[in-house]
C-alpha cells in the first residue's frame, strides 16, 4: 500500500476496530470459553486452557475446549483444586490435534500445583511482568514456574517461549483477555497489574498478512521479533491499548480476507 500515509493507516485501523470489537466477535472466538463463567479463577483457567489449544479451524477449537470444560465439571478451579490424580488422569483421553492426553494431563497437574500453593496463574506473569516490565519476561517467568522437572519434555512445545524467539501468539492472546479492559464488552480487564499498553500483539498468519500488507511490519518471519516490530507501530496509534488493533488485524484478515 505504497503512498497511503500513517495517519490514513490509522484512522482505516480505528475504523476497523470499531467494527469488529463488540460482542458480535465472541460468537466465533474462542474467548466464548472463559465467557460461560463469572468466577475470576474459572475465568483465569478457562482461558488459559482454550487459549492453549487455540490454532487451526475456530470452530474445531471451540469444540474441543467446550468438551475439556464439560469433563472438569461446573468449575475449573474446582475441578483442579479439589481433584485426585484418578480425576486428572481420567482426562488422558482428551486431545485435540497434537495437544494429546499426555498435554493435558501435565497442564492440568501444573495447574493443581499452582493453585494449591496459594498462587496462579495471574500471580506468576505478574511477578514477571514486575520484575523485568516487559510481556516477553512475564511469559518466561510463568513458563519456568509453569515446567518443573515432572513435566513431560514432549509437553514443552505447547507453552510457547518467546526467548527462543517464538511469537507466542497463543499466550499473548489469553493475556490480551485477561488485561484488557472490559470496554467493547469482549475482553475481561481482570488483571490490574499488568497495563493495556504492555501488552504485545496475539500475531498470527491472518494479522501478520494484514500488517505487512498495510506496511506496519517488515519482518518476513512471523517470530518474537516481528511482535515486537509491530506492537511498536501499533503504540504509536494508541500508546495506552495499542492491541486493540488485535480486533481490526484479525478481522480484516479473516473476515475481509484483506
Amino acid at each position: 500500500m505504497g503512498g497511503i500515509s500513517t495517519n490514513d493507516i490509522k484512522q482505516f485501523l480505528d475504523e476497523k476496530y470499531l467494527q469488529y470489537a463488540s460482542p458480535q466477535f465472541i460468537e466465533t472466538d474462542p474467548i466464548q470459553i472463559p465467557k460461560a463463567y463469572s468466577r475470576k479463577e474459572d475465568i483465569e483457567i478457562a482461558g488459559f486452557l482454550a487459549a492453549t489449544i487455540s490454532w487451526g479451524q475456530r470452530p474445531q477449537i471451540i469444540k474441543s475446549a467446550k468438551k475439556l470444560m464439560e469433563q472438569m465439571g461446573e468449575s475449573p478451579y474446582e475441578f483442579i483444586i479439589d481433584s485426585t490424580n484418578n480425576d486428572i488422569k481420567a482426562l488422558s483421553s482428551f486431545y485435540y490435534r497434537t495437544f494429546n492426553g499426555t498435554d493435558c494431563t501435565a497442564f492440568l497437574k501444573s495447574l493443581k500445583k499452582i493453585y494449591c500453593n496459594d498462587k496462579s496463574i495471574e500471580s506468576l506473569f505478574t511477578n514477571g511482568y514486575i520484575a523485568t516490565r516487559t510481556i516477553k519476561g512475564a511469559i518466561n517467568h510463568f513458563r519456568c514456574s509453569f515446567i518443573d522437572d515432572s513435566f513431560p519434555k514432549r509437553s514443552t512445545k505447547h507453552l510457547s517461549n518467546p526467548m527462543a524467539g517464538s511469537a507466542a501468539k497463543r499466550i499473548n492472546m489469553f493475556l490480551r483477555w485477561m488485561v484488557r479492559p472490559p470496554k467493547e464488552n469482549v475482553d475481561f480487564g481482570l488483571w490490574a497489574s499488568i497495563p493495556p499498553s504492555a501488552l504485545m500483539l496475539p500475531l498470527d498468519v491472518h494479522s501478520g498478512r494484514v500488517a505487512r500488507r498495510l506496511g506496519i511490519l517488515n519482518r518476513k518471519q512471523s517470530d518474537w521479533k516481528a511482535v515486537e516490530e509491530v506492537t511498536a507501530k501499533l503504540r504509536t496509534f494508541d500508546p495506552s491499548d495499542p492491541i486493540k488493533y488485535d480486533f481490526a488485524l484479525f478481522g480484516l484478515g479473516v473476515f475481509e480476507k484483506f
